[in-house]
This record gives structure tokens, C-alpha cells and sequence, in this order.
């Protein structure tokens, strides 16, 4: 199944803007103040929203022993799948590594059934990295994992991740109008059960955009096209989540809602409600969206 029914979100003690991710994480802002009980606000509000709407959540305190600006996004570091338990991901940043932390991987045992624990991270020795759900954005359905390669996108270890979880890759270069790399492929594109809606203007490589545009429709996904700017609202940041009664939503920020037209949201609606928080200190100072923020949970409960 595409979406899944149950989210993993990490509550954050330190959030803050993170040097060491600026380097190429262009969306971060580096505001004076201290921001970590706005971003706790934001947090808070935004899992009342998912949960009012019948969406389950597993919510865990962030590592208290380790400086983690980043914590709140935990989709980098792990993600869950059904057939393979959990994969455990290399970090580009060395303070984003901290978040690995066995405590809360502990928790999680304790709630999901785990079949096996897949760690990547040794990747970290050769400076390689796979950062998870933010590196590749995934059709489950067909098993394809779409990734722009970047610093923190490895071809390598890309494949280790595919041949383990039987998935194969559709791989592509994706830059921003200032033709900087993007960073995360969950920035420019995000896959629903029945759509996609992506930056296609960000694959300047016409072959590679033709590739890409050619597995959507061999997948029979409709393509929702965004602009440059509608990406830099991320309007790419979106999840499609089910909850406990089976409806499916898409998961967006406000920010993110605003930016899109009539017709991408006529779009979007054929298939989805929307559910948009509003999360703009998370965006502003960490550079990260609400899909970010959530680590889509495919095992089952104990």
C-alpha cells in the first residue's frame, strides 16, 4: 500500500537552524532568536490536527543528551517498511547522527512488530549518504524509488538500499532556478497512490525529465506540475496518509496550500482531502515541510 495509517514523529528539545545542513539546504533561515517553543507550537498543533482527524500517531521526546536541531525530521534517519522492518540511515551532517539514538529506536520496538534492523550508516565512514525518505521518495506500489542525486544522495548506497528492499531506482539531477542541487528529493516531488506532484522544471536534463515523466505514466499516476516558486512554499513537501477509517489525505503545510492554483487543487481533490498545518518556524529556521516531519510506519502493531 502506498500510504500508510500510522505516523512517527519525534518531539524536538533543541530545534534550532543547523549550521552544518545550511551548506546545502538552501530553504534554512538563519533568524536571530531562540526558536524551539514556537517549533513546539507548531508541533503540538500539528499533531492535534492529524490526530482530530482520526490519524494515528506514535509520538517520541527527542534524544535530551545530544544537541539535534533536526530531530524533527526524523524520516531521514529511519523509515519503516513492511516486508523488510527497519532501514537505519548514513547522515550528512556528524550532529544529525545523534538522532540514531538506540533509546528511541528501543521505543519502537516496544510498540511494532520488527522483523529485522537494516543500519546503513557505516556509509558514513566513506562519506556516503542516503538520507532516507528525504533522500528517495518512494512508490511502494511499484517499488521505484525516485531520487535526485546531492551531497546527501548517494548513487551507492542507493543501490545497497534497493537491492536489500527489492525496490529499483529511477535516478535524476534536480536543481533549483539559481541551477543549485536540491538537496532532498521530497523537496521538488511527492507520489500518491494515484498522482504526483512535482517540479518537473527542476530536471533541466530533458532525457532524464523524459524518463521520469514516462514511469508516472507507465505507473498510471496523474502529474500535478508545480512552479520554482510553488516548490520554494513547499508545495513538493506533501504526504498522502490514510487514517483509521480508510480515508486518505494529503498532508501539507499552509504555506504550502496557499502557494497552488485552482486547478492543481481541483487536482488534488479528485483523490484527497487536504490537511495543512501551520508549521512556518519549522520551515523558516530548520528548511523542512511537514513531510519531513513524519516517519511513515508500514509494520504492524504489537
Amino acid at each position: 500500500m502506498q500510504n500508510a495509517s500510522h505516523l512517527l514523529m519525534i518531539k524536538p528539545l533543541h530545534f534550532g537552524f543547523n549550521e552544518q545542513t545550511a551548506t546545502n539546504n538552501f530553504f534554512q533561515n538563519n533568524v536571530a532568536g531562540n526558536h524551539q517553543q514556537k517549533a513546539l507550537q507548531e508541533f503540538d498543533a500539528f499533531v492535534h490536527l492529524l490526530e482530530s482527524n482520526k490519524i494515528s500517531v506514535t509520538i517520541i521526546d527527542d534524544n535530551k543528551d545530544a544537541i539535534t536541531p533536526d530531530a524533527i525530521f526524523p524520516n531521514n534517519w529511519i523509515s519503516f517498511e513492511k516486508e523488510n522492518g527497519i532501514f537505519l540511515y548514513p547522515m550528512f551532517a556528524i550532529n544529525r547522527r545523534f538522532e540514531r539514538d538506540e533509546k528511541i529506536i528501543n521505543q519502537i520496538k516496544q510498540l511494532f512488530s520488527i522483523k529485522k534492523i537494516t543500519n546503513l550508516s557505516f556509509f558514513e565512514k566513506e562519506n556516503k549518504f542516503l538520507e532516507g525518505t528525504g533522500s528517495m521518495v518512494m512508490d511502494r506500489v511499484n517499488k521505484i524509488a525516485y531520487a535526485c542525486i546531492s551531497p546527501r544522495t548517494n548513487i551507492e548506497v542507493l543501490n545497497q538500499f534497493c537491492n536489500l528492499a527489492n525496490y529499483t531506482s529511477c535516478i535524476f539531477t534536480s536543481t533549483d532556478k539559481n541551477s543549485k542541487e536540491i538537496y532532498h528529493t521530497n523537496v521538488m516531488m511527492c507520489i500518491a497512490d494515484k498522482f504526483v506532484v512535482i517540479c518537473l522544471d527542476s530536471i533541466k536534463n530533458e532525457e532524464q525529465r523524459n524518463k521520469v515523466v514516462a514511469s508516472f505514466q507507465q505507473t498510471n499516476h496523474e502529474i500535478i506540475d508545480i512552479s520554482f516558486e510553488q516548490m520554494n512554499h513547499f508545495a513538493g513537501n506533501m504526504l498522502e496518509v490514510r487514517n483509521r477509517d480508510e480515508e486518505v489525505f494529503l498532508v501539507m503545510s499552509s504555506r504550502a496550500l496557499i502557494s497552488l492554483n485552482g486547478p492543481q487543487l481541483a487536482q488534488i481533490n479528485k483523490y484527497d482531502k487536504i490537511i495543512a498545518p501551520t508549521i512556518s518556524t519549522i520551515e523558516t529556521v530548520g528548511g523542512g515541510g511537514v513531510r519531513c516531519m513524519l516517519a511513515e510506519v508500514f509494520l504492524p502493531e504489537l
